[in-house]
């Protein structure tokens, strides 16, 4: 009898805890969930792609040496980007990666450099870190790197830009469809990834602001109930 009642406790707990989020779950999916659209590449969608890079000053982008930032006030980053070098910082970590030579990455704990598997764990983890937080704040500028297909799309009577990343480290075979403001600066994208459960699911880009170097940079983005904040921005030639 204990362990049926054991049992009968255990099974509820489950249910109580699951049964809301399969609900949510249910619901967004509903609302949100859509099939990647079918766009045409060629000149057109890269027209598009270069009137969003004019709107962004992409020269200024361009000529821009230097990228400080700190994302969600947990990670902070000081990216070279002529040495193609990058310091990540969280917690008591840094890491110092070298993105032309991954035998060049080291590692700190409290400041005092370390080796071996602790060490790979922490390049490994910075790496992700910084895979995903640059896109954030500088996926626009990426829409011609190499591996990179563009279409263009008619998306609720407007053109849309979609962008998906085939061999890119960034990303692999995910998909991002561009919205853009009546000047051709984004104003939010649309996600088809492996790292979310719903297929497109929309994202904000806000609070662009100019910076040293004239390279336009966002400061927050939005999706669902979540926001993903991007301060201390700091850039120089």
């Amino acid at each position: 009898m204990r362990l049926k009642k054991i049992l009968k406790v255990t099974f509820g707990a489950l249910v109580f805890i699951t049964l809301p989020s399969l609900l949510l779950y249910a619901f967004l999916y509903y609302k949100y969930n859509e099939p990647l659209p079918i766009g045409t590449s060629g000149e057109q969608a890269d027209a598009l792609a270069h009137k969003m890079l004019n709107a962004l000053d992409y020269d200024a982008y361009k000529n821009t040496d230097y990228i400080e930032w700190t994302f969600k006030k947990r990670r902070h980053y000081k990216w070279y980007k002529s040495k193609e070098t990058c310091d990540v910082l969280w917690k008591d970590f840094k890491v110092d990666l070298n993105l032309k030579d991954s035998n060049a990455h080291k590692a700190y704990v409290h400041g005092f450099i370390i080796d071996g598997e602790m060490a790979e764990e922490l390049i490994e983890k910075a790496i992700n870190y910084f895979n995903n937080d640059s896109f954030w704040l500088v996926a626009p500028y990426k829409v011609f790197d190499e591996g990179v297909e563009r279409q263009l799309v008619s998306y609720n009577n407007e053109d849309a830009l979609l962008v998906t990343y085939e061999t890119n480290g960034m990303a692999t075979e995910d998909s991002y469809l561009w919205l853009f403001d009546s000047a051709n600066k984004p104003k939010a994208f649309k996600m088809w990834t492996s790292h979310l459960p719903i297929d497109g699911i929309e994202a904000t880009w806000n609070n662009w602001i100019t910076t040293e170097s004239g390279a336009q940079l966002p400061q927050l983005h939005r999706f669902l109930i979540f926001g993903l904040e991007i301060d201390n921005i700091k850039t120089s030639f």
